[in-house]
């Protein structure tokens, strides 16, 4: 399968036309679910084939709306950009080389880091899926950190978006409202899809899955209701105003349990004081910390999507 992405890649960069260019990367996004699954990363996979070969791949449509089918040839070639990716390129292969063997059981995440979340987790945090423990509780931080970005981002895109010729019919009119199997289709399918995005959620103490992942599905199924229906409708379904609350509304959510930490006695993000029961208090922050996550992520790619696809093309 590296071979396949090798090759994929390399067509990526030769093809002229934009759709065919498009849908070689939702089939590379694909490939590296696959491959992730292999190495039993399957959390990693999940997020991968949602976001890059699912909502990426819608999102890169939506762009092909605005502009033309093709790339435009370029009068002059950049010898200074190619010197410059050729040696960055060498820089990282050349950094690559001190790095441990892909599975070698001597790596030092193998002997140090590893064998301390294997022992310790299951009685520290006390949830079956480890993933969830590394992510919710022992790099809460980090992960804070992550939904801030997503947060930022689309903050950044309303910004940007915001004021500059947008009208809400301009995807409308390419809406497939009047395909009659669609519309059936659909009316099974999203409600199957939002129930999904909520099992995802609230099972990733258990299995792969969690905030992350249940809100990129959440979106999809409102992204699916858009494009049959049109931004518009959609839109009525989910005002703006709403959806931007929900924006901050999730990172509240993650940065309040942190505080009801520190005014339960404990550090931030320590959610064991949460409850008499340690393991209790774990279950319960990464509960809410995980459902923080989906709200926000879930609001920002509804919003990114809706916000993108109504533009008029110039």
């Amino acid at each position: 399968m590296m071979t396949f992405l090798a090759i994929i890649a390399v067509a990526i960069t030769q093809v002229r036309d934009l759709f065919a260019a498009v849908v070689l990367t939702g089939i590379f996004s694909l490939l590296s679910a696959c491959i992730f699954t292999s190495l039993d990363a399957v959390d990693v996979a999940f997020t991968e084939a949602a976001v890059g070969a699912g909502l990426a791949t819608v999102l890169f449509l939506a762009a092909l709306s605005l502009t033309g089918p093709r790339e435009k040839t370029q009068p002059h070639h950049s010898w200074s950009g190619l010197c410059v990716c050729l040696l960055t390129g060498g820089a990282l292969i050349y950094g690559t080389l001190d790095m441990p063997h892909l599975g070698d059981p001597n790596a030092p995440v193998h002997q140090h880091v590893a064998p301390r979340y294997i022992a310790e987790s299951p009685e520290e945090i006390g949830i079956p899926n480890m993933v969830t423990s590394v992510l919710a509780s022992y790099r809460g931080y980090d992960t804070l950190g992550e939904v801030t970005v997503i947060f930022t981002a689309g903050l950044a895109v309303l910004l940007l978006l915001r004021g500059s010729g947008t009208r809400l019919d301009a995807v409308a009119d390419q809406a497939m409202r009047h395909a009659m199997i669609l519309r059936v289709v659909s009316k099974l399918f999203i409600p199957l899809i939002l129930l999904f995005a909520l099992y995802v959620q609230f099972h990733g103490d258990f299995g792969p899955g969690g905030g992350f992942q249940a809100g990129v599905i959440f979106a999809a199924a409102f992204i699916l209701y858009a494009l049959i229906y049109g931004v518009e409708e959609a839109r009525r379904v989910a005002p703006a105003g709403r959806v931007q609350v929900f924006f901050a509304l999730g990172l509240l959510l993650y940065i309040g349990t942190g505080l009801a930490c520190l005014l339960a006695g404990g550090n931030f993000l320590e959610y064991k004081v949460l409850a008499s029961d340690p393991t209790y208090g774990e279950h319960y922050g990464i509960l809410l910390i995980e459902l923080g996550v989906g709200i926000t992520v879930a609001a920002v790619v509804i919003s990114i999507f809706c916000h993108f696809a109504s533009r008029e093309r110039p």
